[in-house]
């Protein structure tokens, strides 16, 4: 190669990493990712993912939507799914042992977890490899011997959620110790060029160098992207908060959800699941309509979105009663032949009856479309009969009254 193309080379090399970084936090070391792409091969960009949920969800699609770009460039993905790390449960951001999960339960979450990334990724082999690590980590005890030789136990206290927990007096398991040795393996086993991940994994990537380097293999880059927020816009989006959208949820979740997520929120779910930023033309209300549409065709196509949009107002903003209404039986007082609001709610949706008396009081219960009374605990068989009782946005069910 001519000094000209190789000084063209390096040029392109450099835009294509500044572009590939620049949503991310995180781009470690410096310059070390145009060194990467300078090299005039496909790379390979590693992702691991435990499943210990069976769901993606949006805000996994961040790091997805980042691998996906370094396919479109010509490098391969390799899609670690985290068959053994699972066992041990990533400690990051953790101020407690994390529950074990069952193999079989393991197993059944790493199917999913394939398929659903498969809405994202380029599946072409040339671009995509799926490794389970249970394939290299299920080591003899010899091998387990020299992977811990490679790390300190003072390196490990440097993470921020071990030494808080340290200082607090709080237990950490060997076991959880181990965890960023053997994710850090991983990078060892597939030749891991740069790594991906949320910004929680940043000590378990620049580890992983270390871990390579005692390998004797060429060290990774490390890339950090921002963890997206939930509908709540406080907590990291998880399905353990229940502030979490799946990929999979059925259109009129996914868009009714999306609608929840505060204001303050709009930037930042544009600028990491779309790329881009709102329209500034729209207030937050249509933004966020669009931003729902957007993701609704991302998962279940343009007529899906048009459909949940159209159901959603119907609904919402018309107040109109859904055509298909799951119909509950229940069985009116035999005295009084009143119907007790509390006790149909609870049968009806499932809710406890203090829930119940709560969205009474707040005015969260209609019927046929209209707000029943806030001090109104019982009805007469005659105003229920038939009709449709609706809790909250997203809830129906047609009463139907025995004896």
């Amino acid at each position: 190669m001519t000094a000209a193309g190789r000084e063209e080379g390096i040029t392109q090399a450099r835009e294509q990493a500044a572009w590939l970084a620049r949503n991310a936090v995180d781009c470690l070391p410096e310059g070390a990712l145009a060194d990467k792409l300078a090299l005039g091969r496909p790379l390979r960009v590693k992702f691991g993912v435990d499943p210990t949920a069976p769901d993606i969800h949006v805000g996994h699609t961040v790091v997805f939507q980042k691998l996906r770009e370094f396919q479109d460039l010509g490098h391969r993905a390799v899609l670690i799914i985290g068959d053994y790390t699972a066992r041990v449960g990533d400690p990051s951001g953790r101020s407690t042992l994390r529950p074990m999960l069952a193999p079989a339960e393991i197993d059944a979450n790493a199917k999913t977890y394939q398929e659903q990334a498969l809405k994202i990724l380029d599946p072409d082999p040339e671009r995509l490899e799926v490794r389970f690590n249970g394939e290299w980590l299920d080591m003899p005890m010899e091998s387990l011997f020299a992977l811990v030789r490679t790390t300190t136990v003072g390196q490990l206290l440097e993470r921020d959620d071990f030494a808080k927990r340290y200082a607090a007096h709080e237990p950490i398991s060997v076991l959880e110790l181990l965890y960023p040795l053997i994710q850090g393996y991983d990078s060892v086993a597939i030749r891991a060029d740069v790594e991906l991940g949320g910004t929680d994994q940043k000590f378990n990537f620049l580890l992983a160098r270390d871990i390579q380097r005692a390998y004797g293999c060429a060290q990774q880059v490390a890339l950090t992207m921002p963890l997206l927020t939930g509908i709540d816009g406080e907590r990291k989006m998880s399905k353990s908060y229940n502030n979490h959208v799946g990929i999979t949820d059925p259109p009129d979740e996914m868009y009714g959800r999306t609608l929840s997520i505060p204001d303050e929120s709009l930037v930042t779910w544009y600028d990491l699941l779309l790329s881009g930023r709102p329209d500034p033309a729209l207030g937050p209300r249509d933004a966020k309509r669009a931003l729902a549409r957007a993701l609704v065709t991302r998962f279940h196509g343009e007529p899906a979105a048009r459909e949940a949009e159209e159901r959603f107002d119907a609904i919402h903003v018309r107040r109109e009663v859904p055509e298909q209404v799951e119909e509950v039986r229940f069985a009116a007082d035999p005295d009084s032949g009143l119907v007790h609001l509390p006790a149909l709610l609870r049968a009806a949706f499932g809710v406890s009856t203090s829930q119940a008396r709560r969205s009474l009081a707040q005015g969260a219960v209609r019927i046929d479309g209209e707000p029943v009374a806030e001090d109104r605990l019982d009805v007469e068989r005659a105003a229920i009969d038939g009709h449709v009782l609706q809790l909250g946005r997203r809830r129906f069910a047609r009463i139907r009254i025995e004896g």
